[in-house]
């Protein structure tokens, strides 16, 4: 098939970070340019990686794709710089070890089109093993009536390939550098994690964006196994210094509503753990969950309860036991 050059604006920029993924990399072009939407360009932003991953990009011969190059700065960073580079009015995401679904730009430019005043469309998300198989699991998020504390405390948008913006809202919430003069910067380059649901906060409190999501599931969302607590400890401390971040610009609303949203974040954590098969890491987790507010509890008592119940399950059962048993339940291997 003969794919004509990209107008000067396309419809959809579509920003793709790129840093030492050569397993994974070639799937999540793929994905893009299987769309049946043929208006975007896709920027892939090499991040100073070690690996052949932009080689692997290399071999893909098509016009819409651009290729650019800096020093690693990290995930935002790297999503910085590509929405600097990007000339569509509307900016999609799509981290380079995800995949989409071909209908998903389509659908969320339908979306945004019949609604002006909104800023933000997502859709659910499956999620896949590290082999690409899909599992069991898939996030069903609220999609519409959003409002910061549910942002805050229940992140609908669920992770960073899911979000289709408005540039016109990511440009509201802009910010300089704090070191680097003349550097433009829309995520938190201080984060390494995190700075997915520090960017909705900002554009939903600061900015004052509207929110609203799509029912298919358009986004395949990989979970990897291995060093699930290390990954737990340093995904938690980076959430607290979302926090932190937080309390600068709204004090009174992170007051508010913090004990909730903590105690929703240490769920899912806690879940997180029990999907990996870690049943300590849950366990410790839960304990912190109704220390800090039982509203999860109350507001959602079938996944609280069965998150509390497979956590203590795997007491009895054993670590390797468990693990398999929790891999076979999420319909994929998600353990060793």
């Amino acid at each position: 098939m003969t794919i004509a050059p990209i107008p000067a604006t396309p419809a959809i920029s579509v920003v793709m970070p790129v840093y030492n993924v050569r397993r994974y990399v070639a799937e999540a072009v793929q994905s893009v340019l299987a769309q049946t939407m043929a208006d975007f360009e896709l920027i892939i932003v090499d991040d100073g990686g070690t690996d052949d991953s932009i080689a692997i990009c290399r071999t893909f011969d098509d016009p819409r794709i651009r290729i650019v190059a800096q020093a690693n700065r990290g995930l935002a960073g790297a999503r910085n710089t590509g929405i600097l580079a990007a000339r569509a009015p509307i900016i999609a995401f799509l981290d380079s070890d995800d995949r989409w679904l071909p209908e998903k730009l389509a659908l969320h430019l339908v979306h945004l089109s019949a609604n002006p005043d909104l800023g933000l469309s997502y859709c659910p998300s499956r999620f896949i093993d590290e082999q690409g198989q899909q599992l069991r699991l898939k996030q069903q998020p609220r999609l519409d009536g959003i409002t910061p504390e549910q942002i805050f405390c229940r992140n609908p948008v669920g992770n960073g390939s899911a979000p289709v913006i408005r540039r016109s809202a990511l440009e509201a919430v802009a910010f300089d550098h704090p070191s680097e003069r003349g550097r433009v910067c829309f995520f938190d380059e201080g984060l390494r994690q995190s700075e997915d649901i520090e960017m909705w906060l900002r554009l939903a409190i600061l900015g004052n964006v509207r929110f609203a999501g799509i029912a298919p599931a358009l986004t395949e969302y990989r979970i990897a196994s291995g060093g699930l607590s290390a990954q737990v400890v340093r995904q938690y401390q980076s959430w607290l210094a979302v926090v932190e971040r937080l309390q600068a610009y709204a004090p009174d609303f992170a007051t508010r509503h913090l004990p909730r949203a903590r105690a929703y974040q240490l769920r899912y954590l806690a879940r997180r753990a029990v999907q990996l098969g870690d049943h300590t890491m849950a366990v410790t987790l839960l304990k912190e969950m109704l220390a800090s507010s039982r509203r999860p509890l109350v507001e959602e008592p079938v996944k609280s309860l069965v998150t509390m119940a497979a956590a203590l399950a795997g007491r009895a059962l054993g670590p390797e036991r468990f693990a398999r048993l929790a891999s076979i339940a999420a319909g994929g291997r998600l353990a060793a």
